[in-house]
């Protein structure tokens, strides 16, 4: 009967993850749908721009950019130097983002110009449905006064495919295929003689008083937003966000792939979706902490906190990313919010400990050569710990103790990973963050494979042994903590 429980269990928490995949197309989707999960959960929103006014046995969250978010839980018993018990994962992933200019027409094609965004595998991008998705910053005129709005959108529909060559007229393709991301990489819109006709259509169709409405000033901007993307895209979006194409003053859009997220398989055993690095931690960092903390804070002495950082793809090095003062800010401010004693900071830092969760290298089973023969993580294995001498991840011998102690508490299997010597090792928010702040710090994910790829897998069981392991993490880090003695 246990077991029954626990696999129900373990199906919902599948369920609800390809539900937030599905939800999460960009970095600011993936934000807003976690905020309205926190918000559900009775989390209470805090801006950076004002003053904090924090209760111990209270949960908050707040967004930076709205492609980062940082949610917490403070114990009922916390005490300013107490320590901060923190998963920390990422909300970007590779993709192809939109340029400035995004306006190209050549050989009576329209396409939409683009940009690499990480280390895509960029030939798993050709022949796939795409559809735009992203930010929209929308000029609202009310009273003679002018604002800006910031506005998701996405247009769910397929709307742009970068075709492959023909092999007729590419022979050596066998042998490989090279794209040039610069003139190779770019979807494709529509037919300049379909999209002309189309704008007649439209024109044809418009009210003469609707025209007089928008004026002089309006016709200037549009004409020159025209000269930057293809009207045809600006109608497509005005249509998604309900307002004229003039009014959109700037964007931050990507190509997505339109087909969804799903649980598949022959014994329905993997998930196949993209964003999986590393959305996949990203929601079981979260629901690990909404469900640790909704009735059993009363005898917590820390604070339970998850960041999900935007730009670890291209090194963290913004604003909103792992490599600025947010993780340390956001530590200060919860303990100046208990004392006035700027001293205790370093103290809490010091009780502290992060996991850094970002999706691991499953083994391949046609390329098993890449891996070192003695690490060799499996789908279905449970959480991966990596290791590297050179400091690529952060994991030594006490923190990888102290997440095995959780894994052998639970019966929960864990795994290790080290990259062949003969090959460079990637790196993670992980030694970006224990570096920066000084915090103790494990990195781990869940193995996976094609990472990287417009369409990724992992396995059903890793997404449930993952929020599982995080859960056990939040609950009874404080209690392990004290029984580990390693600095005088």
């Amino acid at each position: 009967m246990a077991k029954q429980e626990q696999n129900c269990e373990g199906s919902s928490v599948v369920s609800d993850l390809i539900n937030f995949l599905n939800a999460s197309p960009t970095a600011f989707h993936a934000v807003d749908e976690a905020k309205k999960r926190l918000q559900n959960a009775g989390y209470e929103p805090v801006s950076e721009r004002e003053d904090w006014k924090l209760e111990a046995g209270k949960k908050y969250f707040f967004t930076r950019n709205y492609s980062t978010i940082v949610a917490f839980a403070i114990g009922k018993k916390y005490v300013a130097g107490n320590g901060f018990h923190i998963v920390g994962a990422h909300t970007d992933s590779p993709c192809l983002k939109l340029k400035p200019v995004s306006k190209v027409a050549k050989g009576g094609y329209l396409e939409v110009g683009v940009q690499t965004y990480g280390g895509g595998l960029w030939h798993t991008w050709f022949d796939r449905d795409l559809t735009i998705a992203g930010r929209v910053i929308v000029r609202e005129e009310k009273d003679g006064s002018v604002s800006y709005s910031h506005k998701l959108v996405r247009i769910e529909e397929p709307i742009m495919r970068i075709p492959t060559l023909a092999i007729h007229l590419d022979r050596d393709v066998r042998d490989a295929f090279k794209v040039n991301t610069q003139s190779h990489l770019l979807p494709v819109l529509a037919t300049s003689i379909k999209a002309e006709l189309n704008k007649v259509v439209a024109e044809n169709g418009q009210a003469d008083s609707d025209a007089q409405t928008h004026g002089k000033k309006s016709n200037e901007r549009n004409t020159s937003d025209n000269s930057k993307h293809h009207s045809l895209l600006l109608q497509l979006l005005a249509d998604q966000l309900g307002c004229e194409p003039e009014d959109i003053s700037d964007f931050e859009l990507q190509a997505c792939d339109t087909q969804p997220s799903i649980v598949a398989g022959a014994t329905k055993e993997f998930i196949f979706s993209g964003r999986l690095d590393n959305l996949c931690m990203s929601f079981c960092s979260l629901k690990a902490l909404i469900e640790s903390s909704e009735s059993n804070l009363e005898d917590e002495t820390g604070v339970r906190l998850v960041a999900l950082f935007d730009h670890e793809e291209v090194g963290s090095d913004s604003a909103q990313g792992a490599g600025s003062p947010a993780m340390l800010n956001t530590l200060s401010r919860i303990t100046n919010s208990f004392t006035a004693d700027s001293k205790l900071l370093e103290k809490a830092i010091q009780r502290s400990f992060l996991v850094s969760a970002d999706m691991a290298h499953a083994l391949h089973p046609n390329y098993m050569e890449k891996h070192e023969e003695n690490h060799q993580p499996k789908l279905h294995g449970g959480l991966v710990i990596k290791h590297n001498a050179n400091q690529r991840y952060a994991t030594n011998a006490v923190t990888s103790l102290i997440f095995r102690e959780i894994a052998r508490n639970h019966n929960l299997p864990v795994q290790d990973f080290v990259v062949r010597n003969d090959m460079a090792c990637g790196s993670t928010i992980g030694p970006i963050l224990a570096s920066g702040v000084g915090i103790r710090t494990v990195d781990v994910g869940a193995p996976q494979l094609s990472m990287h790829s417009i369409r990724e897998m992992c396995a059903v069981d890793d997404v449930n042994y993952s929020y599982e392991h995080f859960k056990a993490f939040f609950q009874e880090f404080s209690h392990l903590d004290e029984k580990i003695k390693v600095d005088a």
